[in-house]
Order: structure tokens, then C-alpha cells, then sequence
């Protein structure tokens, strides 16, 4: 086993100061597949959802990792690093879940867009969206066509906006079939 970690540690340059190109390819390998490993850890949680905590990951993981490519850090104990901003990550998820404020703190909350079928406005100037915004958000539902349709559109805490459509009751027609009659045509608007 030493004989193999000699030649790891000669092959990743883990004791030099300075690195050869091939040793920070072969490092940006490495670090890209130890990465994988350590935000599969984290689950579908830190790539499902992106809410300020899950960016926050995203961004200091980032760096944190870069330096162990570039030789800015020793190896080893920045990808260790890593693993425990992942873990600390988790463990502020597990607190969010447990404790709503705490939750809302580090991941925000939602901001009503649109209630009962009226855009406000005011929430739209602190979200930063234009109407196109809104409009876009309503085309991504698929059956709603008018603001007057939606019931609620709230920013949601990961950025998107979801559509809540009015629900209105169904119109229920009665239909007297006769003898003979073949075809019956319902148009329900």
C-alpha cells in the first residue's frame, strides 16, 4: 500500500510546490470524480432545489475545490473541506426542517405575485420582474392563458414562480339519449 500511495502522491504532485500541466489535469480529474462522490452524498437535495443555502454550496464548494486542482492548498485536506461544507449544508437542511424560522432565514420565503386574478405590482418592483416575467411563468402551466385565470402566483423560495389556478365548478349537463341517436356533442366552456 505505501508503494501505491508514493506513486499517487508523485503522480498528483501532493508534496510540490509547483505542478506540471499533466499533474492539474490529472488533479481536476481526480477532484471532479471525488466531487461527484461527495455531492451524491448530499442527495437529491443540493441539486434539486436551489434556494440561497443550496447556491451558497454551490459557490463555496466550487472555490473550495478548485484549490485543491491548482495546488493553492494541500490536497487532502481541502477536499476534506468540501465534504464538510456538505455536511454542514445537511445539517442546516435537517435545522431548516425542523425549524421553520430558522428555514425561512436561511432559504427565504415566498412573495405573493398575483392574488385573486390582480397582479401586485409592489411585489413585482421588489422581485424584479416585468410583466413578460409573469406572462412566461403562466405559458410554462400549459391550460392558463390570462392573469385573470390564476388565483395565486407566488415567487417561490428557489426563483420560480408557480400558477394556482382559479378553481372554478365543473358544469354538469344532463343528456337525454333518445332511440336512435348516435351521436351526442357536449361543449362545456
Amino acid at each position: 500500500m505505501p508503494m501505491i500511495w508514493n506513486q499517487l502522491d508523485a503522480a498528483l504532485g501532493l508534496g510540490d510546490d509547483s505542478l506540471e500541466l499533466w499533474q492539474m489535469c490529472l488533479r481536476a480529474a481526480v477532484v471532479y470524480v471525488l466531487a461527484i462522490l461527495i455531492v451524491r452524498i448530499g442527495d437529491k437535495r443540493f441539486i434539486g432545489k436551489h434556494t440561497a443555502l443550496d447556491v451558497t454550496l454551490g459557490i463555496m464548494l466550487g472555490s473550495v475545490l478548485s484549490r485543491a486542482i491548482t495546488g493553492n492548498s494541500p490536497f487532502v485536506p481541502t477536499l476534506a473541506a468540501g465534504l464538510a461544507l456538505l455536511l454542514l449544508h445537511s445539517a442546516m437542511a435537517v435545522l431548516a426542517f425542523y425549524w421553520s424560522r430558522f428555514g425561512t432565514w436561511v432559504k427565504g420565503r415566498d412573495r405573493p405575485l398575483v392574488e385573486d386574478g390582480r397582479i401586485l405590482w409592489k411585489a413585482m418592483r421588489a422581485s424584479q420582474l416585468t410583466e413578460n416575467d409573469l406572462m412566461a411563468a403562466l405559458r410554462n402551466t400549459g391550460g392558463i392563458t390570462d392573469v385573470a385565470q390564476m388565483r395565486r402566483a407566488p415567487l417561490e423560495r428557489n426563483g420560480r414562480i408557480s400558477v394556482i389556478p382559479v378553481q372554478r365548478m365543473p358544469r354538469i349537463v344532463d343528456v337525454e339519449v333518445q332511440e336512435g341517436v348516435q351521436t351526442v356533442r357536449l361543449r362545456l366552456e
